[in-house]
């Protein structure tokens, strides 16, 4: 049977999940916390490659900063999502001020910038805050 390695993101526990059991909510061996949570959870750059590039399952990235107005605004739709599509999307938070390097390397040169990832590769890019259904019809014409 094909497994997959994912790190959890709060312990940093590296752990082989079946892929057929990928939609069962996956825990971490060690921590016991899900490993595809129902909530965004932070990234950096120390941890982008194992959190996003190396997901079994596409990841939407959101470069932000805690001082813009739009980003925050956006947040508790980004929440709603995660919560939604748990165990099929797994959403990431980028802070730009804190991972100059990332932001760089992907030119988050507005924010919020959102990214969505597939096997390690971008997809495509959505910049500004959106309206939920506007972000569901887009990640749904995306991932199927």
């Amino acid at each position: 049977m094909n497994s997959v390695e994912m790190p959890c993101a709060d312990c940093g526990a590296v752990n082989r999940i079946p892929q057929g059991r990928m939609g069962d909510e996956p825990r971490c061996g060690r921590c016991k916390r899900g490993l595809l949570p129902g909530a965004p959870i932070e990234s950096d750059e120390r941890r982008f490659r194992a959190e996003v590039e190396d997901s079994p399952v596409p990841v939407l990235v959101d470069f932000w900063a805690p001082w813009c107005g739009p980003c925050r605004a956006v947040a508790p739709v980004l929440t709603a999502i995660a919560r939604e599509r748990q165990g099929r999307l797994k959403i990431v938070k980028v802070n730009v001020d804190e991972n100059p390097q990332l932001a760089a390397r992907f030119q988050a040169h507005s924010i919020p910038m959102m990214t969505l990832f597939r096997g390690g590769r971008v997809v495509e890019t959505v910049v500004g805050a959106q309206p939920k259904k506007a972000l569901d019809g887009w990640l749904d014409q995306r991932i199927r």
